[in-house]
């Protein structure tokens, strides 16, 4: 096989899947937990493509590979507050077991857990979708920080600005108050 083969090959293949996952998805159903971001294994599963029960077991049959920082079991407040918030569950369904979250760092180690084409690929746009999300918050922080500074900056010169008015004001009132004025309106005269 040419080079050029194997390069058509790989962005046919590359293509496929973001056609499978969009970016957008990935995105919907990355969540804020315990002030991280994490994915839930029902939705990892459905993105995998498996079922969470099978997915689960995977993550089970590794489970030395995902300490606590990589993947916690919800509490049942965080389970049914995400429930209320995600709607994981249909009406009268009850939780049988409490939901796994997995951090960007778990969800990385996914990949040496489920070795299939898909998951390779999913788990790669995954990382991506991660990757992309910091980076918006760091280019968030940073305009906020600038648009601070700018207001700043220009707080001190719109003060400037408005002691000055105020004085010319204030010199202007007494200038006025120190002019003899002429009464305004008609003069009746005393006979």
């Amino acid at each position: 096989m040419t080079l050029k083969k194997k390069n058509k090959m790989k962005k046919e293949k590359t293509q496929k899947v973001k056609a499978l996952i969009p970016q957008e998805i990935i995105e919907q159903k990355i969540y804020l937990i315990r002030g991280k971001k994490v994915m839930l294994d029902s939705d990892l599963a459905i993105v995998y493509g498996v079922s969470t029960k099978a997915f689960n077991q995977a993550v089970k049959r590794n489970e030395k590979r995902f300490p606590v920082d990589f993947m916690f079991r919800l509490t049942m407040g965080e389970a049914l507050a995400s429930r209320s918030q995600i709607v994981t569950l249909k009406r009268g369904q009850n939780i049988k077991y409490l939901p796994q979250a997995f951090t960007e760092q778990g969800v990385a180690m996914l990949s040496s857990v489920l070795k299939s084409e898909r998951a390779i690929q999913t788990n790669i746009q995954i990382i991506r979708t991660f990757t992309k999300l910091r980076e918006m918050i760091v280019s968030n922080k940073e305009l906020r920080k600038r648009i601070e500074d700018m207001e700043e900056k220009y707080d001190k010169r719109f003060k400037v600005v408005f002691d000055t008015l105020k004085n010319l004001i204030e010199d202007n009132k007494k200038e006025i108050s120190i002019e003899k004025k002429e009464p305004i309106g008609f003069r009746v005269k005393k006979t």
